[in-house]
């Protein structure tokens, strides 16, 4: 079985070797660039599985290599995890609008981001337990094992983060998720802040929904219920 491979998009040549290091220790096949350009340029070559992007970068800054990555068919699919020395939330935000799975402030553990990794690839595998091989309701056609959506009968791509929101939504249809189960199922991991990462994909989720965004109900000072 060959080798997950990540794109480190990183202009600090330091975290750059740190993160080739223990990425390539951990069993990952590791490509890196130094500036954004290369790194969309690599996004296409080497086809990861996954990216590190690094926000503050000269020239193409991480935020707008998210916004071509997702933008483009080619690598709208492959999840991004954001690096940033920055810890003001409206960055975190911004990011996550634009579509990336994750977020990690510097400095950072190794071991941290790596079971942060695993937690993102995991999304994209196997459906949960629970979930129908495919779902339908009006113009809503949800396809699991492909990890595919429709809305009227139009293709709709949704981050790995986005999928498995959505999943774990409809398979629990008319019970109210809180944002501390969906923290502990989604994301496989739970600390301070998380929240309004939680509503900031929610949010994403529903205009992506398009017309059946209203299926997705905020239950005030709880979390979110899909509509039975």
């Amino acid at each position: 079985m060959s080798a997950q491979k990540i794109l480190v998009v990183e202009d600090h040549r330091d975290t750059r070797e740190l993160l080739k290091y223990n990425l390539t220790a951990a069993g990952f096949d590791v490509a890196a660039a130094e500036d954004g350009q290369l790194g969309l340029n690599l996004a296409h070559a080497f086809k990861p599985d996954i990216i590190l992007l690094d926000l503050m970068m000269p020239g193409t800054d991480g935020l707008e290599v998210c916004r071509q990555l997702k933008g483009d068919p080619g690598t709208a699919r492959i999840p991004v995890v954001m690096l940033t020395a920055k810890g003001e939330e409206v960055d975190k935000i911004v990011g996550l609008e634009l579509g990336a799975d994750d977020y990690v402030v510097k400095p950072f553990s190794p071991r941290e981001l790596i079971l942060r990794i695993k937690a993102i690839l995991r999304r994209y595998g196997a459906p949960e337990p629970n979930a129908p091989k495919l779902w339908e309701r009006e113009g809503l056609r949800i396809d699991f094992e492909a990890h595919q959506i429709t809305i009227d009968n139009e293709e709709t791509a949704l981050t790995a983060t986005e999928f498995k929101l959505l999943t774990v939504l409809v398979s629990g249809a008319g019970k109210v998720q809180t944002r501390d189960n969906l923290l502990d199922t989604v994301w496989d991991t739970h600390f301070e802040g998380y929240s309004r990462t939680v509503d900031t994909h929610v949010r994403r989720l529903r205009q992506k929904l398009g017309p059946y965004a209203a299926w997705i109900e905020t239950i005030r000072g709880v979390g979110y219920r899909f509509k039975a």
